[in-house]
């Protein structure tokens, strides 16, 4: 046997673990989102129309069968790899969406209220847990974690300040089910409040936890909001790196240090920044630029759509709606009215600004 057919039979053996890891979670992730398809094409067919977007039936079904049976080892692998990565590639391909005159029309005024209702949030939801007696380290964790990021607001602030992993675990016990809450009951406020679509766009870039939850919160609104609300999303996503620079000056100041802001800790810009965010601004800039053919466009959207799917059928299969519980009313009251305190200040920039 030669080199050259020994490299192949080592790569193929490769490919064949990986499939066997992933394969039974992606698997089931399909099987999930195509059930989703299936009842909105049943369900257009009833109405005339899919009241309930495959994005959402996919969550729902999702957490359905989650709440019946308890996936085991041999299933998570894939169902991680379709809730993150395939997400993540979505938000990329998304990138292609979006050219410099949607970011144009946006405008600086808007650019400079996201900072502002970040900033604001913040201090408001940190004022909310101290007042029902979370500790300041909590307190700090829910109130980034709600006005940025979700998770990844949690995980990148709390080796700043400090926090152990108890901080951490019950900060974000309760993210995930208020995450998915959000995704499916945020498209309702649009005939509530009488929402167009550029405003709704804004309100769930600024209310939504995560880049990629955008896509399934906007998706009923149509691809304006989709564009707008992603744009807004990845300006309050950046807003994480000022946020812990500031943290981190204040954890020095106050520990009476010159040195690193925690044990162990760095501040490192590339952990602030995820890849998929850099990767939906370079995708922009090739479409900006004209670069990307129009003809590719259309394909690009349908597959971003179909991973977002994907993903959100494992986002519905990962939510343990036992978490609530495990969070602890405290820390469970403090999310909930720092979302509801997040979302009434972004109504009122939303005003301010006098969005159309």
């Amino acid at each position: 046997m030669t080199l050259q057919t020994q490299g192949q039979a080592g790569l193929a053996d490769q490919i064949a673990a990986k499939a066997r890891h992933f394969g039974p979670g992606l698997l089931l992730c399909l099987v999930v989102s195509g059930v989703a398809l299936a009842a909105e094409h049943v369900e257009a067919g009833f109405f005339g129309r899919a009241w309930l977007e495959a994005l959402v039936l996919a969550i729902l079904i999702g957490t359905l069968v989650r709440s019946l049976w308890r996936p085991g080892r041999r299933w998570l692998p894939g169902i991680a790899l379709s809730a993150k990565t395939l997400l993540e590639i979505a938000v990329v391909l998304l990138g292609a969406s979006l050219s410099a005159a949607t970011i144009a029309a946006a405008g600086a005024p808007l650019l400079l209220g996201i900072a502002a209702v970040v900033f604001v949030a913040i201090g408001l939801s940190y004022g909310i847990g101290r007042l029902l007696g979370l500790p300041q380290r909590m307190a700090i964790l829910v109130a980034c974690g709600n006005s940025i990021c979700g998770n990844s607001a949690i995980a990148a602030v709390a080796p700043v300040i400090g926090a152990d992993g108890d901080d951490v675990a019950a900060s974000i016990a309760f993210t995930a089910v208020l995450g998915v809450a959000v995704v499916l009951g945020l498209p309702l406020l649009i005939a509530l409040l009488g929402l167009s679509v550029h405003q709704f766009g804004i309100l769930a870039g600024l209310t939504v936890y995560a880049v990629p939850q955008v896509l399934a919160a906007t998706a009923p609104a149509g691809q304006a909001a989709i564009q707008l609300g992603t744009l807004v999303k990845l300006v309050r996503v950046l807003m994480l790196g000022p946020v812990v620079l500031v943290l981190s000056m204040l954890s020095i100041r106050l520990r009476g240090r010159t040195d690193a802001p925690a044990a162990g800790h760095r501040f490192a810009p590339h952990h602030i920044v995820p890849w998929f965010i850099v990767g939906f601004v370079v995708m922009a800039a090739l479409r900006s630029a004209g670069l990307i053919p129009t003809v590719l466009l259309s394909p690009l959207a349908g597959l971003a759509n179909l991973l977002t799917i994907i993903s959100m059928a494992a986002l519905g299969l990962g939510v343990d709606l036992r978490s609530v519980a495990k969070a602890g009313p405290r820390v469970s009251a403090a999310v909930i009215l720092s979302l509801l305190a997040l979302g009434a200040i972004s109504l009122g920039l939303i005003h301010l600004l006098a969005v159309p």
